[in-house]
């Protein structure tokens, strides 16, 4: 669930943006002047920033500032009574991702939200692909390194079991044969050493599912052999 902290000093518009943003699904928190706000955000890790300009205390652009000085990136869309584009602008080049000017339609507000959480998450696939490192779910793999985390947690694999995950992560959503992996993994493909396969997955399962009996990750396919799960079919 993505977090949102609202820094909005009116109570009528902070109400609604909490209302209709719970109603999409996020965790939002709200702070009403920009000292509050300011503090949460040195407390807890956002993951998007709806910001007023005009608040008692530290005022928008001020916060914005600071923001852009913290190590983790966060999305921020200010919304402000301020139309000029010189205040456009400004806000722009402090490091706001977008601004709405007051009043505001609130299905556009989170239209603009949800694209860019989706800007960042491009972002992120394209980091990760360029340093090598895989992430499904809970699970970050590592092909450089040889090395597996479920949960921030080393799972210690043998290279066998490292390259059979290694293999599924690459191909999320398809289902192989027994057979085919034997030859996309092992190197072969004899009838009679399917077993080898079972075997595999079976120890890997052990080793990163919750439940063996219940897998979220490696998964069977009846009448078919096994797929790795893809997390992208579950996201909003």
């Amino acid at each position: 669930m993505k977090r949102i902290l609202v820094i909005e000093d009116d109570p009528d518009i902070g109400d609604m943006l909490g209302i209709n943003l719970r109603d999409e699904g996020y965790a939002v928190e709200i702070a009403r002047d920009g000292t509050g706000g300011l503090a949460c955000l040195k407390a807890y890790r956002f993951d998007l920033l709806v910001l007023d300009l005009m608040l008692p205390g530290i005022d928008g652009l001020e916060i914005c500032r600071q923001v852009r000085r913290m190590p983790h990136y966060q999305p921020i869309v200010i919304i402000s009574a301020k139309s000029t584009e010189t205040q456009r602008v400004l806000g722009l080049e402090l490091g706001a991702d977008d601004y709405l000017t007051k009043p505001f339609s609130i299905p556009e507000l989170i239209a603009r939200i949800r694209a860019l959480f989706r800007r960042v998450e491009a972002m992120e696939r394209e980091s990760q692909a360029k340093a090598g490192v895989m992430v499904r779910g809970p699970l970050t793999i590592d092909p450089v390194g040889y090395s597996v985390m479920l949960e921030g947690r080393p799972v210690a694999l043998t290279l066998k079991e490292f390259e059979l995950l290694l293999f599924f992560a690459r191909h999320p959503g398809q289902a192989f044969t027994r057979l085919a992996l034997l030859d996309r993994v092992w190197g072969y493909s004899h009838d009679g050493y399917e077993h080898t396969v079972n075997s595999h997955i079976n120890r890997l399962r052990a080793k990163i599912e919750r439940d063996p009996g219940r897998p979220e990750f490696i998964q069977t396919v009846w009448g078919v052999g096994y797929k790795f799960v893809d997390f992208g079919e579950n996201r909003p």
